[in-house]
């Protein structure tokens, strides 16, 4: 018999008019094979994922329709907003909705936007400064309302942490399959991904999940940091701008932000650093040095040694195995 599951991780999916609910029973499924998977492995350490669907009605804030296990109240872990057949205009976006994902996020959430869902986040104000994809035929609109956000329009998945956008109206079934190699493993994301018959990124289960920061620790002054971290891409920091941001003595900060994220604070920056390079080996023909440079390394052979540290690769094979042009 299956030992009973460590603790719970609630996975919310919004309902929004015009979602398409193949999506969202997609997801819902797709949760539920992993967690079957998870039990068959007796993985009793790892959480059990409760989904819960999340409805907008009007300018009301969503409010929960449906619970995969009924319990005592979570936090949610991540917000998950699926695509729609029939478009999406920034004048439908309620303000109401778009303070609960302000909300959400603040409280450590991560938030995924599938091809309309990225409009949302966009319309959220969090996507400034960051990067992001959406769907092909949205993009020039995209890029020319949101001329703060760094477009990756040919790029199919932008994974930055703690804001994840996807450019396919069936790409719901690769930020699933994401969620699942971050919290439950990359072993449990690859089977759920063959039971299901779906592809699946070969360099998160071959190489590692890509880096997902831990963000539901409760301690708001590291949260902050983290987002910051997230926004800069931690290219150019230091232990007193980080502990400064946080309002906190340095010695309190190192204590408290190894306390929340179970790193260093060096050690969390590069995770960032190689998670962007990672990105970039796949999706762009750059060379090694410049992808270096630009992701905060001014020494390229420090940055190929703390690559292959964290991926077991050095960034030239990554590139020859994982990029596009493989």
């Amino acid at each position: 018999m299956a030992a009973e599951r460590a603790a719970t991780a609630q996975l919310g999916v919004l309902i929004y008019p015009g979602a398409q609910m193949a999506a969202v029973h997609g997801l819902t499924d797709l949760f539920a094979v992993a967690n079957r998977i998870a039990a068959e492995y007796q993985a009793a350490q790892l959480p059990l994922l409760r989904v819960s669907h999340w409805r907008i009605e009007g300018d009301q804030l969503p409010t929960r329709v449906y619970d995969s296990h009924p319990g005592a109240e979570d936090a949610l872990l991540a917000v998950l907003i699926p695509p729609s057949l029939g478009g999406f205009s920034a004048a439908q976006m309620p303000a109401s909705l778009a303070q609960w994902l302000r909300d959400q996020h603040a409280r450590g959430a991560t938030l995924g936007g599938v091809c309309v869902g990225s409009l949302m986040l966009a319309e959220s104000g969090l996507l400034d400064g960051r990067s992001a994809t959406t769907h092909w035929t949205s993009a020039q609109a995209f890029a020319e309302r949101y001329p703060n956000i760094k477009l990756k329009a040919d790029t199919p998945i932008v994974d930055d942490g703690d804001l994840i956008t996807t450019a396919g109206l069936m790409a719901w079934s690769e930020l699933g399959l994401r969620l699942v190699d971050r919290l439950l493993g990359p072993s449990i994301a690859t089977a759920t991904a063959r039971f299901l018959v779906m592809e699946h990124s070969d360099s998160a289960s071959e190489c590692g999940s890509n880096f997902a920061p831990i963000l539901s620790h409760g301690d708001a002054a590291i949260l902050k940091v983290q987002h910051w971290l997230q926004s800069t891409g931690a290219t150019d920091v230091s232990l007193t701008a980080m502990a400064e941001r946080a309002g906190l003595e340095e010695r309190t900060f190192l204590r408290r932000f190894r306390a929340a994220t179970g790193l260093k604070p060096t050690e969390y920056c590069q995770h960032l650093r190689v998670g962007r390079a990672r990105e970039m080996l796949e999706f762009t023909n750059g060379t090694i040095d410049h992808i270096a440079w630009t992701v905060g390394y001014q020494d390229p052979g420090a940055f190929r040694a703390i690559f292959k540290k964290i991926t077991g690769l050095a960034p030239s094979d990554y590139r020859g195995r994982f990029g596009l042009t493989r």
